[in-house]
């Protein structure tokens, strides 16, 4: 009896997703997990089924062998964030899903068969439990120890989306030490010659990016911490904002170019770091200017330019725009609509039968209020993109 529902299970993929589906649904740190993550629970998933399933069959326990890979799987728990109480949380609901699975298989089955895969159960989640612990805290405070690296795959993970809550990530913080901005930007930068050395990938060191830190005067202990890390031929820092008044000529000093983003919360760090390398990826050379970085704006306009935006058309035109998309800036919008158009200032001063230095200055507000000079070829294209979604919403 148990060999034949043992064999039926795994023959059936959808023991696998029962479970899956109902970690998910149960355990709050897996529903807001990447989905780049359920291979990886899928896979754990079919492996413990399986090791479960032929213990019960064999009348066996768990053994030393299954033991080593729960604490490796404990400690890669510990090195991404996520909180041990979720992890166990999660076996106990797929005891629960397995159990229940052989019950519908074998609705005949003996007590003594039922009596087995219990005792089987309660048995390895105590095991395992025990086990994973004792890894898990190994793991932390080995982390915790070699505090520059760990601030490192901290960030790691962050733009990998490797963090499935602000929960698992302010306890990581807390068990380093530190205190994450609130309000933060992330800088993407990249040098401006990145021509591979010898037809390889240009990678960078650590060092590179801790330097931009240091010239940023980001690195000083202070009451929010910033972190950097490296991805290929990139730097990654994670800032408060602000350090963003002296990105610009610490940039220019370095021979780099850059993408900040500040406009995404810091459990949504991997889609600002997506939106940063793909605006690096695809900006045309007049869109980097020497006294300014790529910003949101520009990235969400590449991104949808692209074909594959992060964000809806109406919330790109407020990104873009900012307060210009207030009734109450409705003239300054009016005059940037009209300088479009026409391409001159005197020739929308005609158009809206206004003096030709009242456009300028209307023009100058726009430059102060979205920071974007519509005299610049890019920042005027952005702008351009910003009011026509603005005026579309509007009319529409």
């Amino acid at each position: 009896m148990r060999e034949r529902v043992r064999q039926e299970l795994l023959a059936d993929t959808r023991l696998v997703e029962a479970v899956v589906d109902a970690v998910h649904e149960q355990v709050p740190a897996y529903t807001a997990l990447d989905g780049s993550r359920f291979p990886e629970v899928r896979a754990i998933a079919a492996w413990a089924n399986d090791r479960l399933l032929d213990h019960w069959v064999t009348g066996g326990a768990v053994d030393a062998a299954d033991l080593r890979r729960f604490r490796g799987i404990a400690a890669a728990r510990a090195a991404d964030g996520r909180p041990l109480q979720a992890v166990l949380r999660a076996y106990r609901v797929a005891a629960a899903v397995l159990a229940d699975e052989v019950a519908a298989r074998a609705p005949q089955l003996s007590a003594k068969d039922a009596f087995a895969l219990t005792r089987l159960l309660l048995t390895a989640m105590d095991t395992l439990s025990e086990e994973m612990t004792a890894a898990y805290a190994d793991t932390s405070q080995r982390l915790t120890g070699d505090r520059d690296r760990a601030l490192q795959l901290l960030l790691d993970d962050l733009i990998a989306g490797r963090h499935a809550s602000l929960g698992a990530l302010t306890d990581r913080a807390s068990r380093l030490g530190i205190q994450l901005p609130e309000r933060y930007c992330l800088l993407v930068a990249e040098p401006l010659d990145t021509t591979p050395q010898d037809g390889g990938a240009t990678d960078l060191s650590l060092h590179t990016s801790t330097a931009l830190l240091k010239a940023l005067g980001a690195d000083r202990d202070r009451r929010e911490t910033s972190l950097a890390t490296t991805h290929a031929s990139r730097a990654v820092l994670l800032l408060p904002t602000t350090a963003t008044d002296a990105l610009p000529g610490v940039l220019r000093g370095h021979g780099w170019r850059g993408c900040v983003i500040s406009g995404e919360s810091l459990d949504r760090v991997a889609v600002a770091h997506r939106l940063a390398a793909g605006a690096l990826d695809s900006a045309p050379p007049h869109a980097h200017h020497p006294d300014r970085v790529l910003t949101d704006a520009d990235a969400h306009v590449l991104a949808l330019l692209a074909g594959h935006p992060v964000a809806s058309p109406d919330r790109i035109g407020r990104i873009v725009l900012g307060p210009l998309v207030d009734r109450a800036q409705h003239h300054l919008l009016e005059a940037l609509t009209a300088y479009i158009d026409t391409g001159s200032a005197n020739a929308a001063a005609r158009e809206l039968h206004l003096h030709p230095q009242s456009v300028r200055y209307r023009l100058r507000r726009v430059r102060d209020m979205t920071a974007r000079d519509p005299r610049d070829p890019w920042q005027r294209l952005t702008l351009d993109i910003g009011r026509t979604i603005a005026l579309g919403a509007r009319n529409g």
